[in-house]
């Protein structure tokens, strides 16, 4: 009895520790999608040790194609993410410092209160007058101020990764593919597909059948069913396996508890852990062992194991989780981002091209026109998005992210069609070189009357300031 229901009475699927160790000897080893992703969260040092480590086991690395597919479509979310968050600190630095400037004002008004209520002691509290007023408030702050900004902009300058070269200059990617080599999953039929969502949807889900079943109802069958179609990859690859056959999943899901795609959430008396029922299913299935792990448990194995000549640090340790958490965290949001390639074949949802129209305070009729036309999805998606990032408009829980931009500051012309940005009027634009406009924005200013005109150039350079790291 306690043999065939193992993976649920004992830890780790009922597998010992000291078998550990023969999973990073010769098992398969799959990284889920979050954590390739994470790669775009370190910095270089950390980043450096992490592939180290990666290459010492990239003869047992095998990449789904679903794991690929959502990280080809997910790798510019994070990078989008993590210019975005740069790009508005100082914005945000300034709005906390604007907050504690009023809460040194509203604590001495406290303490004078107290100094007249209950001690009648003017003197005291005209000295505090003195010593903390309007000026030494903004004199100490501003001090600080500069300060922080200074560590702000020295990250934004050591930032390797950008976005508005990430097509062509890319110094992640290239390592990645070269982890893999040639071992890579050929994409699943159609029919296959569709057999498995159909699997998922219908039987697993309802059931509560792991993985992935908490995702069911969340925008398409399809994208519901991404975990599970992960999953069925992994065990039709188990089944041609050498014996022993075993597999060593990593994946950062462990590291939230709400989510239950991999893992079983506590209860009382029992830890958190992976689902059971993905140790049977492994074990019926493909007659293989299976063994989850998260990101720093797995990098400390192969440490461990395998004695690589760069060892991890503890600081790139924690860098791991750190970065496992802000990638985790950002694939909440399950909806794809809407881009500059899908926005032309992609419909706003309705009323809501006209909500950020009204949102940006725009007036001319030629532009709702455009806002309400089949014909100019693209300018559609941008304002949607824009409004929603300067702050215009508060998005909706369903509103799927939006990344496009009308322009961009760069040496690079993004795509061929792209214009220069003095196509645009000068004093209207207000940068004549190393700037390029989307040929539909050009063709939307064209046609907006001057109030309209000078707002929408407005948002595309406040966004372009945003997204594009600078060291001025």
């Amino acid at each position: 009895m306690v043999e065939q229901y193992r993976a649920w009475l004992m830890p780790n699927g009922g597998m010992a520790e000291a078998e550990r160790e023969a999973f990073f000897a010769d098992g398969l080893v799959v990284l889920d999608t979050n954590v390739l992703l994470s790669l775009y969260e370190y910095t270089p040092t950390a980043r450096e040790q992490v592939f180290a480590a990666l290459e010492q086991i990239a003869p047992r690395l095998w990449l789904p194609h679903q794991v690929g597919l959502e990280f080809a479509r997910g790798r510019h979310r994070v990078i989008a993410n993590r210019v975005k968050a740069l790009g508005e600190a100082p914005d945000a630095l300034n709005k906390k410092l604007q907050k504690a400037r009023q809460a040194v004002i509203e604590a001495s008004s406290f303490v004078k209160d107290l100094l007249e209520k209950y001690a009648q002691d003017d003197a005291a509290s005209a000295a505090l007058d003195k010593q903390i007023n309007n000026q030494a408030i903004d004199d100490r702050l501003e001090e600080w101020r500069t300060l922080l900004k200074q560590h702000v902009q020295h990250i934004k300058d050591e930032q390797d990764v950008r976005l508005n070269s990430i097509e062509t200059n890319d110094p992640i990617l290239p390592r990645i593919a070269a982890l893999y080599s040639n071992r890579i999953a050929t994409p699943t039929s159609p029919e296959t597909v569709q057999q498995r969502v159909d699997e998922a949807v219908n039987h697993r889900f309802p059931n509560r059948i792991p993985p992935g079943f908490s995702d069911w109802g969340k925008g398409t069958p399809l994208e519901a069913s991404g975990d599970y179609l992960l999953w069925a990859e992994i065990l039709e690859k188990a089944v041609k396996l050498q014996e022993p056959r075993r597999v060593l999943l990593i994946s950062s899901d462990g590291m939230s508890e709400s989510k239950e795609d991999w893992y079983q959430k506590a209860e009382q008396g029992r830890a958190r852990r992976p689902w059971p029922t993905l140790f049977d299913e492994m074990k019926l299935r493909a007659n293989a062992d299976l063994r989850l792990e998260e990101p720093r448990k797995f990098f400390e194995g192969i440490n461990h194991f395998l004695n690589p000549e760069v060892q991890l640090t503890e600081t790139t340790y924690e860098e791991i989780d750190r970065a496992a958490e802000t990638v985790a965290a950002g694939e909440t949001q399950k909806q794809d981002p809407v881009t500059e390639e899908t926005s032309a074949f992609t419909t706003p949802p309705e009323g809501l091209a006209l909500a950020a129209y009204r949102a940006a305070g725009l007036t001319t009729g030629a532009i709702r026109r455009l806002v309400e036309s089949t014909g100019h999805r693209q300018f559609q998606w941008w304002l949607i998005g824009v409004t929603a990032e300067l702050e215009q408009r508060q998005a909706g829980e369903d509103e799927p992210p939006v990344e496009v931009l009308a322009a961009v500051r760069s040496t690079r012309r993004p795509a061929p069609e792209w214009l220069p940005g003095d196509v645009l009027k000068q004093g209207e634009w207000p940068y004549r070189v190393n700037s390029w406009i989307s040929p539909w924005f050009v063709q939307a200013v064209k046609s907006a009357s001057e109030a309209d005109r000078l707002l929408m150039q407005r948002l595309a350079a406040r966004q372009a300031d945003r997204t594009t790291p600078r060291s001025d």
